[in-house]
């Protein structure tokens, strides 16, 4: 067969699947380290989750770092609560495959429930989220905030696997934030002189997404980044850090200064080599997963690489081989293939995203909080969208009246929300 015909040869397909059927899940190794300043960073690992309870051939493992402001509240509430909301909103009895494609839609659906419930509360703390869940050789990160997460393929390419909410670093969010009745400046200090970062008005915070922050506006939003991964087999290397580090270090700086180390090891590297650049000014907080291929259980001792060589990959592409065989104009997956990607702030295209069973989400159950609802009680989530007049009045997803007038309260269609659905 041809390529130019836009076929496969039976060869490529016989050898992809014969690849396949071989593969093994990665082993994970993980280690953190931590220099406090405020106390208020707090980190979440578990190796042994199950998506059937009982069946050891599910497991999956979940890791988190959660960087506190304005006390720790909001930071320790997300780490026991966040992956039970995500977990609920995924219907049961799915495959595999099912629950990776269902994960994106549970992530936005349990962060945005974590920040209801808790501002329920009525407690004034925020915090950032980094959210990272591995099935196989699949990742999934979902983030709110400025604690990054970066992923150096077996190959040494890097990828950027979370979004920078930072309003100094998103001319995207200044002008969402804005649109939506904030205000957006420096700190004035008397006489028109300004300083510091950009920052959201009223509160002054910098990030313009975060679970909690109740004080500030609900155009600060808990409506997450989320991007899917899934790695060759040759596996890779994952790191979570606060701002502490990446305020002191590049991604590359981090990924040298650690190289050949294990994964405990380099996360003690690398806060040390951060706090030694700016000193102790922050909470430094770092997490390192290591996915290495079965019985491999050290990482690669790579060169170290020359300043400025590194390869930053923000796209995610499929490249040839170049051997000379017959099979080469047949792409591939590079050695990270990109399964996923939205950071959208807008709700009812996050909840409303295809599946392959786009069914499996019960229509008189609110897509943020799961609650039961009678027919004819949920609201869709397309109410006052741009789209409605396309859209049947019985298409989903829906809210329940809580959700929905969270939802409008997040799009700066109401003054405030106070966790109860009042002004």
């Amino acid at each position: 067969m041809s390529s130019k015909n836009g076929m496969v040869p039976l060869a490529v397909l016989l050898k992809r699947e014969l690849t396949n059927e071989k593969i093994e899940n990665p082993d994970i190794l993980h280690g953190q380290a931590n220099q406090s300043k405020k106390g208020e960073d707090f980190t979440l690992s578990k190796t042994e989750c199950q998506r059937v309870p009982g069946d050891g051939s599910t497991t999956f493992s979940v890791f988190g770092l959660f960087d506190g402001h304005n006390g720790s509240a909001a930071a320790i509430y997300t780490k026991e609560n966040l992956l039970n909301n995500v977990l609920s909103a995924i219907p049961s009895d799915l495959s595999r495959d099912e629950w990776l494609a269902a994960l994106p839609r549970a992530l936005v659906a349990g962060f945005i429930k974590t920040d209801k419930d808790f501002q329920d509360h009525a407690q004034t703390s925020g915090t950032t989220v980094t959210f990272m869940i591995i099935d196989g050789w699949v990742v999934t990160v979902a983030s709110v905030g400025d604690s990054q997460c970066i992923l150096e393929s077996a190959e040494g390419a890097i990828y950027y696997l979370s979004a920078d909410h930072r309003l100094d670093e998103n001319e995207q969010e200044v002008q969402r934030v804005t649109a939506s009745g904030g205000e957006v400046g420096k700190l004035n200090t008397g006489g028109g002189t300004e300083i510091g970062p950009l920052r959201c008005w009223p509160g002054g915070l910098c990030l313009s997404r975060s679970i909690g922050d109740m004080d500030v506006g609900e155009f600060i939003v808990p409506i997450p980044y989320v991007k899917q991964v899934k790695l060759s087999t040759a596996g890779g290397r994952l790191i979570i850090s606060s701002d502490g580090v990446w305020d002191a270090l590049s991604f590359e700086a981090a990924l040298n200064c650690c190289r050949g180390l294990p994964a405990e090891a380099a996360a003690a590297q690398i806060v040390k080599e951060a706090v030694q650049v700016k000193g102790l000014r922050d909470d430094t907080t770092c997490i390192v997963i290591d996915m290495l291929p079965p019985e491999k259980l050290a990482p690669p001792l790579q060169a170290q690489k020359k300043p400025g060589k590194g390869v930053f990959k923000a796209m995610f592409k499929k490249r040839c081989s170049e051997s000379s065989s017959s099979d080469r104009d047949f792409c591939e997956p590079d050695v990270v293939e990109e399964m996923f990607e939205d950071g959208s702030a807008v709700l009812a295209e996050r909840l409303d995203m295809e599946y392959p069973l786009c069914n499996i989400f019960k229509l008189f159950k609110c897509a943020v909080c799961q609650l039961e609802m009678k027919p004819g009680e949920g609201i869709s989530v397309h109410e006052g969208s741009s789209s409605q007049g396309r859209l049947r009045p019985w298409d989903g997803p829906f809210l329940c009246k809580s959700c929905q007038l969270k939802k409008e309260a997040m799009e700066g269609r109401r003054r405030h929300w106070d966790g109860n659905g009042s002004d």
